[in-house]
């Protein structure tokens, strides 16, 4: 599987290059575009779920203590998992969808429009799946009926906010303002200040010195992420394209690489200063984790369901507001549970996104002359 994954990411890395390379000063705009705040916070939102929020706290010990990370420090490896390079996934789905898919349409064609709602519907599943398993983590003493409880109000509003495009742009750039909300208040909670914060940030540039280490697995969890991002990249393009304020191709790239990582940056800096001075968190605020943790989960799955539901004609006007609101919530919950009681995993459904960009690839060489017809303009 990681030789897979390997090939796949040097491809994918490649194919960036050469789009920026020779179409790098080509407008993309989407069908219902923003302005670039709502654009990015749609992107941070929607690309990102509770795992940025949960994961860290509990993956820094892990890296402290498996020699296999000791390149970098926690914070410059735990940066690696979520920042810069791997959003380049998304700038090569955004690309296609936004300039290629139109003249081509391989999405429309019946095997891969399958394929395609698999993925959205299988990883949609996995984010309320994440969910539902850390929720003891930082809900100390749930009991198990408030567990999946909220689980359901999560999925249930996640769906409802997917009925109307409006409210996935309304909840987008509120919970984006939360998500800030929420780094001042941990940041001022303690006494490290700008200078703490500076000496905290500094731990990144291990990062960026190493970059060359994240192309290929370092571990079983490195390749983990590794396929949650090609998962998740072919349905990101697809949502986040039709909402792309007009920029230049090389334009798309920088701030697909710089726009999200920059908050991830100093959001894990803040926590990285938690760990490292063993630093307890109150009460107070894990429940803010938990409210901006599902602020989180309802946007990534809100965008999950609108897609898979317009691809599906399955939307609110074409079957009713209830039936649409009550078919999506109960599918959801049936396949969060076969997650938890099955052993899926999330590393096949990356195999099948792998297999579906080598089919596009194909595809696109057979359709090279329509591609070379095309008006890019």
């Amino acid at each position: 599987m990681n030789t897979i994954l390997i090939v796949a990411i040097g491809i994918t890395l490649l194919t960036s290059v050469v789009i920026v390379v020779r179409w790098g000063n080509l407008i993309c705009k989407g069908n219902l575009p923003t302005n670039l705040f709502a654009f990015s916070a749609i992107l941070f939102t929607s690309g990102l779920d509770v795992g940025l929020i949960m994961f860290p706290l509990t993956e820094f010990p892990q890296y402290e203590q498996d020699a296999v990370y000791g390149f970098a420090n926690p914070l410059a490896v735990e940066f690696g998992m979520w920042g810069f390079l791997v959003w380049a996934f998304y700038f090569l789905t955004t690309f296609y969808f936004c300039k290629v898919e139109p003249h081509v349409r391989l999405f429309e064609i019946p095997a891969v429009k399958f394929v395609n709602n698999f993925v959205v519907i299988a990883t949609c599943a996995f984010t309320g799946f994440l969910f539902l398993s850390y929720l003891p983590t930082y809900v100390e003493g749930i009991s198990a009926v408030a567990q999946y409880g909220l689980v359901a109000v999560v999925v249930l509003s996640a769906v409802f906010s997917s009925s109307d495009i409006k409210y996935v742009k309304i909840l987008s750039v509120a919970s984006t303002w939360l998500f800030f909300a929420l780094i001042a208040l941990m940041w001022v909670t303690t006494d490290m200040g700008f200078i703490g914060f500076g000496v905290s940030a500094l731990n990144l540039g291990e990062y960026f010195s190493n970059i060359h280490r994240f192309i290929a697995p370092i571990s079983d969890l490195h390749a983990f992420y590794l396929f949650w991002w090609f998962s998740w990249s072919i349905m990101i393009g697809q949502f986040v394209s039709r909402f792309l304020s007009p920029l230049k191709t090389w334009q798309l790239l920088l701030a697909l690489l710089f726009i999200p990582s920059i908050p991830i940056a100093v959001w894990f800096s803040v926590l990285y200063h938690y760990h490292v001075y063993a630093l307890e968190i109150s009460e107070i605020l894990k429940t803010c984790l938990v409210i901006v943790g599902v602020i989180f989960v309802i946007n990534s799955l809100d965008s999950l369901i609108r897609l898979y539901t317009v691809s599906l004609k399955l939307t609110p006007q074409e079957i009713g507001q209830r039936n649409y609101v009550v078919g999506n919530t109960l599918v959801m919950l049936t396949l969060i549970l076969l997650y938890q009681f099955t052993p899926l995993k999330m590393e096949w459904v990356g195999l099948v996104v792998i297999a579906l960009y080598s089919a596009i690839y194909a595809l696109l060489y057979l359709r090279r002359r329509t591609l070379a017809e095309a008006n890019w303009a």
